[in-house]
């Protein structure tokens, strides 16, 4: 090592480190915007993509409220068709009841 002594300004220095500083600022705020736009950009995705699930949902949701809205239709008719049936089937037994009291006085006699 040899004894040498290299000087240099205080400004120089200063100079330096500011035009140090100033390039790591720099070098941040273009990661800072990468990451921002980054960021950004799957948001942007995350709610498109959720915006479309939402979607499929709901069409899912009113295909099924729908079906529903059909079997309980369904349903209505069938048990006015089943009322139909017990009302008839009420009349078809009284009148064989009838038959019945009618041929056991007819044989009784």
């Amino acid at each position: 090592m040899s004894n040498e002594t290299v000087t240099y300004s205080l400004e120089s220095v200063l100079k330096e480190i500011k035009d140090s500083i100033k390039e790591v600022n720099q070098k941040i705020d273009t990661l800072q915007q990468d990451v921002n736009q980054k960021f950004d950009s799957l948001q942007k995705d995350v709610n498109q993509k959720f915006d479309s699930l939402q979607k499929d949902f709901n069409q899912k949701f009113e295909k099924i409220d729908e079906r529903l809205t059909k079997l309980e239709v369904g349903q209505a008719k069938l048990t006015e068709k089943v009322d139909g049936m017990d009302r008839r089937l009420e009349k078809v037994e009284g009148t064989q009841k009838n038959q019945v009291w009618t041929l056991i006085i007819l044989l009784s006699t």
